[in-house]
């Protein structure tokens, strides 16, 4: 990779207590299954899936995604259950609603115009909003193992989102570079 690029992705990122007990899932899947890589970003609803961009033209990105935020409403969101990309992702699931799609097929198509960002994969399949706690690492065995003990787990949580978050990879995992206010 160029130098001069660095990795970034945009999500939306729960309230901090919810980040905490999203948190604690990782680490319990971390120490008793093995499974580390979702450690390696706070918890989130990615929108973006993660792409490459010039540093030097940092401020077009931030430009772009200002303008683009102040024209969203903020999103209600709803974390319920456990779910699952079988044999290897396991999530906390999140409940579709018209606000979360729409705000990520906008997001994409804002992308896509201004700048050039397309993911190829997200523009050809439907969006899954979901929280990863168990992640590509997870072993076959592993997996079976944790969705046996977590498929019928509880976990409840309801809350806005009023921020649209830019994640900067430092080389070693996922931070947050920028937040950007959603409307009211």
């Amino acid at each position: 990779m160029n130098s001069s690029k660095k990795r970034f992705f945009i999500a939306l990122l729960p309230p901090q207590e919810v980040q905490l007990e999203a948190h604690k899932i990782k680490q319990y899947f971390s120490e008793v299954y093995n499974s580390h890589a979702a450690l390696k970003s706070p918890p989130h609803v990615t929108l973006q899936p993660p792409f490459e961009w010039e540093i030097e033209a940092l401020s077009l990105l931030i430009e772009a995604l200002q303008n683009f935020s102040q024209s969203q409403l903020s999103i209600p969101m709803i974390l319920d259950g456990f779910a699952a990309f079988k044999p290897r992702v396991i999530y906390i699931n999140v409940l579709k609603n018209q606000e979360l799609l729409l705000i990520q097929k906008n997001l994409m198509s804002h992308l896509e115009s201004s700048l050039n960002i397309v993911n190829p994969i997200s523009k050809n399949c439907p969006f899954s909003p979901h929280l990863t706690v168990g992640f590509r690492d997870l072993t076959k065995p592993n997996f079976y193992l944790a969705w046996s003990e977590f498929q019928d787990k509880k976990f409840y949580f309801e809350f806005i989102i009023d921020k649209l978050t830019l994640l900067l990879h430092n080389g070693k995992m996922w931070e947050i570079y920028q937040e950007f206010s959603l409307t009211l």
